[in-house]
């Protein structure tokens, strides 16, 4: 829980924020982390990998949305996050 407030204050685009396409993509990055972390230890579970798979297109989604409307945001959120070389 710590983890997941320290991320929406870290990209949150003023105070109360914690819905923006920053924040959420910052918030899928950190689960997709640590859920393919657990893949590589757990390799027979699938439904896990399911749901990373499915984490990864909303992820994905978001990060078009974001190109799309604003795309100086776009390239600071994935540059902060490692996405993109």
């Amino acid at each position: 829980m710590q983890e997941k407030s320290k991320t929406i204050s870290e990209f949150r685009t003023h105070e109360r924020d914690t819905g923006s396409p920053d924040v959420q993509i910052a918030l899928l990055t950190q689960r997709i982390n640590s859920l393919t972390e657990h893949l590589q230890i757990n390799k027979k579970d699938h439904s896990s990998r399911r749901g990373l798979l499915l984490m990864v297109s909303q992820r994905r989604r978001l990060l078009d949305y974001l190109n799309h409307k604003d795309t100086k945001r776009y390239q600071e959120v994935t540059k902060r996050l490692k996405l993109r070389k």
